[in-house]
């Protein structure tokens, strides 16, 4: 599992300006299992993704087509983590 966090390196008129395109490329990966959990950071400097990917050059291959990448409105740093621990409606993210 995968928290990829988004810091915008531009203004947000811009950000604004790609949202739309960014928020299908965003859905298109739930569509496809990718991600499951997104949204923007308070304060809104960027945002968070979660993705369930096991394999961290697909992940990179996905960002590569996030319209915020390919324009440099975002960097993007990407922790992996094994969950050990949730609550138990989110017990599937628990490997065996």
């Amino acid at each position: 599992m995968f928290i990829v966090n988004l810091t915008y390196v531009s203004d947000l008129e811009k950000i604004d300006h790609y949202l739309k395109s960014h928020i299908e490329y965003l859905n298109e990966q739930y569509r496809l299992g990718h991600f499951i959990a997104s949204g923007r950071k308070v304060p809104r400097e960027g945002g968070i993704i979660l993705s369930n990917l096991d394999d961290r050059n697909q992940l990179n291959k996905i960002i590569e087509k996030d319209p915020f990448k390919i324009n440099g409105l975002a960097e993007y740093s990407i922790i992996e983590f094994i969950p050990s621990k949730c609550s138990k409606e989110l017990e599937f993210l628990i490997s065996n």
